[in-house]
């Protein structure tokens, strides 16, 4: 059985989520030895690993509190408690993001007319950051594939790039020499392409703020939050896999594609639990995070090697 994603439906207010949604069914959660099998035919192949999974709690959707309160985003500082306040004189309009490289429509968009361009959507997706912690949150956003289709992909490319607004004065983490910024990230062109790729502008039907990533940034829910890269300001599509920021600063740490997998632990680490902002005690990691749709993108890759 096909394990049931979060779901989505017209934006409501934070109290309103509390008070009548609930965002699993606990009956789809587990599907006997199934709980992590991409679908019908992988049954058989993951049951034998999946056979001694916890069963996983119920997911709640965070409060708009913890979402903003608790952030990495090294640009502005490494403690999760200071971004909030450090990043809150970034300028986040006008924005523009421009979409560029292997592409036969390159172009430069505004923020606000890519508001106009796309219908915004709620995703509520679990975020699984690479440390260990996870929330649920609801986005506000639209499919980056609707993007990709009118700046039309040329057939050479491959990859997408994705690189952050730089700009030292505003975001003053950039000053630390440790790393090599602007930060980068990069998908593969199916991976980029699927609908549950998105291009984030809210969260509880609000505008994000600069610790979220505003204006504008990446959520690919079955990856580890880094890949999620924010406040974006190019997109490059690309014939060869681009380099990407944490897999330059430590390649033995964290590789391209950094899918959620307690199967893989960190060199550090492991990744088989994760603590829920807001809850006690530790859940079951789920593979992809739960978002079993993607495992088809990875058939035939070694997980372990292709982290």
């Amino acid at each position: 059985m096909h394990m049931e994603k979060i779901p989505s439906s017209e934006i409501t207010p934070e109290h309103v989520y509390f008070s009548r949604r609930r965002f699993l069914r606990e009956g789809a959660l587990l599907a006997g030895a199934a709980l992590l099998a991409a679908c019908a035919p992988q049954i058989s192949r993951e049951s034998a690993l999946t056979a001694s999974t916890p069963t996983p709690m119920p997911d709640r959707p965070n409060t708009y509190e913890e979402i903003t309160n608790y952030n990495n985003f090294y640009e502005f500082s490494f403690s999760k408690e200071a971004v909030a306040k450090l990043s809150a004189g970034l300028v986040t309009s006008p924005w523009e993001v421009r979409v560029e490289g292997l592409v036969r429509n390159p172009g430069i968009y505004d923020l606000d007319k890519i508001r106009k361009m796309f219908d915004q959507e709620e995703r509520i997706y679990r975020l699984r950051c690479v440390e260990g912690w996870s929330m649920v949150i609801p986005w506000v956003g639209f499919p980056l594939h609707k993007l990709l289709k009118i700046v039309e992909p040329a057939s050479e490319a491959r990859f997408v790039q994705f690189t952050t607004l730089y700009d030292p004065q505003q975001m003053p983490g950039q000053k630390n020499k440790m790393f090599e910024w602007p930060y980068v990230e990069g998908l593969r062109m199916d991976e980029a392409m699927h609908d549950l790729t998105i291009l984030a502008t809210g969260i509880y039907g609000k505008d994000l703020l600069p610790q979220n990533g505003a204006p504008i940034r990446l959520v690919v829910p079955w990856k580890y939050g880094f890949k999620s890269i924010k406040s974006i300001v190019k997109i490059e599509l690309k014939a060869d896999m681009p380099p990407t920021f944490w897999s330059e600063a430590s390649p033995d740490e964290y590789g391209f594609y950094a899918n959620v997998n307690p199967e893989v632990p960190h060199p550090r680490w492991s990744q088989a639990s994760e603590r829920r902002i807001g809850e006690s005690g530790r859940r079951p990691t789920l593979k992809f995070n739960g978002y079993d749709e993607v495992a088809p993108l990875y058939e035939g890759m070694d997980l372990r090697r292709n982290y």
